[in-house]
């Protein structure tokens, strides 16, 4: 047994101790333990476990065999936002601000409390149980999944994340059928069904107040484009992609390059951050060496990669290393 795996066993040994201990000092001291306690200890557990204990044969973070992902990967950044981690630091704030400036924003710290008014307010994680290997297919939206026939290996994941406007119906044999993550932005939003996450990229104070008029009241119609004034969504499934966690990919992963990152490379880092083995389908230029959306004949060769928005090439470069370092399986397609 590797060193790194037998030093989780031990910490969860000791956490499970020292759980199980104030467990049984407060029925000892309390006629009714406390609710409370019982949801502090069930938290802490849920947390460990959220990137502790990995059931993989090959965990991706264990950081010891790498020094450049080490130096790159830092498990202490929450990729979800909450109400307790929603605070930003100045410089996250103003650097977050800055990606689709608003002429006058509305009070940050305001919409945020009333979202979490709308939403859930924690994070339940995919899959607290040690025994499992959780697996992530991040499945990107370029024409080289035509042909592909890797449906039946993405459904076989445990955790489906799918991005933007990427239809599945009709294109079942080449990217599945499951999705439990959809990844969007207000300009990108489709309506999802009641078994889907919806992943929520902010790049502006407006989108946080588009996913809540969209769950609501419908009066944001129009942000810098028209957009969805509904959506429909299971509401206890949103999840909202952190700014603080947006801007450690941006300057830990691509190093500044491009004005922020892409959605599908922001998908890949949340998975990354989650599951135990990621496998990435639907990224990068086809066969041909066409950037196109696999729903589409789009004859508009590397359109992506010269929006000015995002550096395209240096993203697809970092996630070529991170398979060649064995820390993500890349399908390539056809």
């Amino acid at each position: 047994m590797s060193l790194p795996k037998r030093r989780k066993i031990r910490t969860f040994a000791v956490l499970f101790c020292i759980i199980t201990f104030t467990t049984l000092l407060f029925s000892y001291t309390c006629p009714i333990p406390s609710l409370y306690f019982f949801k502090y200890a069930l938290r802490l557990s849920d947390n460990f476990f959220t990137k502790g204990l990995c059931a993989c044969q090959e965990c991706m973070t264990e950081l010891e065999d790498d020094p450049w992902f080490a130096e790159h990967f830092n498990q202490s950044i929450h990729p979800l936002m909450t109400r307790d981690n929603s605070i930003l630091s100045d410089e996250t704030f103003k650097w977050w601000q800055w990606l689709q400036s608003e002429r006058e924003p509305a009070d940050f710290n305001v919409v945020v409390e009333e979202l979490f008014q709308v939403i859930p307010d924690e994070v339940l994680y995919m899959d607290s149980r040690p025994e499992r290997c959780r697996t992530c297919a991040v499945v990107g939206n370029s024409g080289n999944l035509k042909g592909s026939q890797y449906g039946s290996i993405i459904d076989a994941c445990d955790f489906i994340i799918r991005m933007n406007q990427a239809p599945t119906t009709g294109f079942e044999r080449d990217v599945g059928t499951r999705t439990t993550h959809h990844v969007m932005y207000p300009e990108s939003a489709i309506d999802l069904d009641n078994n889907t996450s919806l992943v929520l990229i902010p790049f502006k104070t407006l989108d946080l107040q588009w996913i809540i008029s969209a769950l609501t009241t419908g009066t944001i119609k129009h942000t810098y484009v028209p957009v969805m004034s509904r959506i429909k969504a299971n509401k206890d499934k949103v999840l909202i992609y952190s700014p603080t966690f947006l801007k450690y990919v941006y300057e830990s992963w691509l190093e500044g390059h491009g004005r922020y990152p892409s959605t599908g490379f922001l998908s890949l880092l949340l998975a990354m951050h989650i599951c135990d083995k990621v496998s990435v389908f639907g990224f990068g230029a086809d066969r041909y060496g066409n950037w196109h959306h696999y729903w589409e004949e789009n004859h508009l060769s590397g359109a992506f990669r010269h929006t000015g928005v995002h550096d395209g090439d240096y993203e697809y470069n970092v996630t070529l290393l991170l398979a060649d370092k064995h820390k993500i399986h890349m399908f390539k397609g056809r």
